[in-house]
């Protein structure tokens, strides 16, 4: 006998407290080609951005060893980690403001779990061991029936092999795909730290797509209850229109139903094992594959679709729905001030990283017979392409300083870093006593000009020397 899904309960949780392993049917339609071709867009995306290059560098580079991170043509250092909180802001309010006016739009089309899920990996499920019918049957079977054993071999070293390369893609981001040659090449006591990590994230992908699958939706993530707190009467979802389709009941000369016929369509192809028919549920990550399946259905006997469509409770109910609305509003209006925002800092980013701070291990302050030093530490990054000869000049000081060894500058390679002394000295009979002074480096060619302030430490000029024994 067929489950009948309830709304008060996890349809994967069996009465016994086991697990129920679904096995959707497959469903073609509109919705369910666009949101393929938009799943394979994203996962071609993922493959090729370690392979694209701009300005010299893979479009996405997050070089984590030497602390570089490469972002379509920018060069972010360590002093650019800032700009992080714009992308975490902007996507909060990204998806606050999706969510409050598409509910779970973002599960449905672009969540990694499902694009990977649902156009990749049951895409070998049903060419391996056949439809949904075959799938249940085969669960079935005893463990070590030949059939099962070949079926769900070969399902399980594809998955090896789709999980490996994933996997490697994801490492590509951080390592090159230069770097990751040597990797998959060599020996793996060669590179243990890297095949341990490989081995380690590629068991965590199998694991996830042949055991957890939906469960890492309707018991891990937390968007599914967080969307309770994000729409509202007027956010867009998937939804039933029972006004349209009760009372169900079969095709029957003479007998007046609704339009649904409890085929119970949309519950075999649904990937989480709902009814959509019981209203918005947790469970629902707005796939689209029941309104395919219905609409399907409504066509065969002639009748209107869109009988389970992208539509607002209002909207269902009879009403309209209102997209703009207070909090839509503000959402939008927070997103678009982030975003300004952060094209403004972006635009600021320079092509070289300055800081000063004192030499640790040194006096604060040196004097001799014709001058009083400060000994600072000077860091500079290099963020360009190629080699870039840096200056440290004085800005502007109270008195005339000397910065020692910069008269032929500093030569930084290609996303080279150096640390280095700087001394910075006054003649005697210039030191006043304590001051401010403003440091600058500047690249040969000029298009990098920053600045640092610091404080230069002295004796008092107005105490009186300590006699001499």
């Amino acid at each position: 006998m067929a489950h009948v899904p309830q709304r008060d309960s996890v349809t994967t949780i069996a009465p016994d407290g086991s697990r129920r392993f679904l096995q959707p049917a497959d469903v073609s339609g509109q919705w369910v080609r666009a949101r393929r071709a938009f799943g394979w867009l994203l996962i071609a995306l993922f493959a090729a951005m370690p392979w694209i290059e701009v300005n010299g560098n893979p479009a996405v580079f997050l070089d984590v060893e030497q602390r570089h991170f490469h972002l379509f043509g920018a060069t972010l250092g360590l002093d650019d980690f800032w700009l992080l909180f714009f992308a975490i802001s902007g996507l909060g309010f990204t998806v606050y403001a999706v969510t409050a006016m598409f509910g779970r739009i973002w599960c449905g089309w672009a969540c990694p779990q499902t694009v990977y899920m649902e156009h990749l990996f049951r895409w070998v499920d049903r060419w391996l061991e056949g439809d949904h019918v075959q799938r249940a049957r085969l669960d079935q079977l005893p463990a070590l029936t030949p059939e099962k054993l070949r079926k769900r071999g070969s399902r399980f070293l594809a998955y090896v092999v789709l999980c490996w390369l994933v996997a490697h893609i994801f490492l590509a981001y951080f390592v090159s795909i230069p770097g990751l040659y040597p990797l998959i090449t060599g020996a793996p006591t060669a590179h243990p730290a890297a095949f341990v990590g490989m081995a380690a994230m590629t068991g965590a992908l199998l694991f996830n797509f042949w055991w957890f699958r939906e469960q890492l939706c309707l018991a891990i993530c937390p968007y599914g209850r967080l969307q309770s707190a994000l729409i509202d009467d007027n956010s867009v979802i998937v939804g039933y229109d029972a006004r349209r389709g009760e009372p169900r009941g079969k095709v029957a000369a003479g007998i007046p139903t609704g339009d649904c016929i409890d085929c119970r369509r949309c519950v075999q192809v649904c990937p989480t094992g709902i009814d959509i028919r019981q209203g918005l549920q947790m469970e629902c990550i707005a796939c689209t594959s029941c309104m395919d399946a219905c609409d399907d259905i409504m066509t065969k006997l002639k009748r209107p679709v869109g009988l389970v469509r992208y539509a607002s409770l209002n909207e269902l109910n009879g009403g309209k729905t209102q997209y703009w609305r207070p909090r839509t509003i503000l959402y939008a209006a927070l997103l678009g001030i982030g975003a300004v925002v952060a094209a403004v800092s972006l635009s600021r980013i320079q092509k070289a990283g300055f800081k000063l701070t004192r030499q640790p291990g040194v006096d604060l302050y040196t004097v001799s017979s014709g001058a009083v030093s400060n000994v600072f530490r000077a860091k500079i990054l290099n963020k360009q392409g190629h080699e870039v000869r840096f200056f440290i000049e004085t800005e502007s000081s109270p008195v005339p300083v000397t910065i020692l060894n910069q008269s032929t500058g500093l030569a930084i390679g290609p996303e080279g870093e150096v640390t280095l002394p700087l001394v910075v000295s006054v003649d005697r009979k210039d030191y006043t006593g304590e001051f401010n002074l403003t440091v600058r480096l500047r690249s040969e060619d000029g298009q990098t000009r920053l600045k640092q302030k610091l404080h230069f430490l002295g004796p008092d000029p107005t105490a009186q020397p300590r006699p001499q024994r």
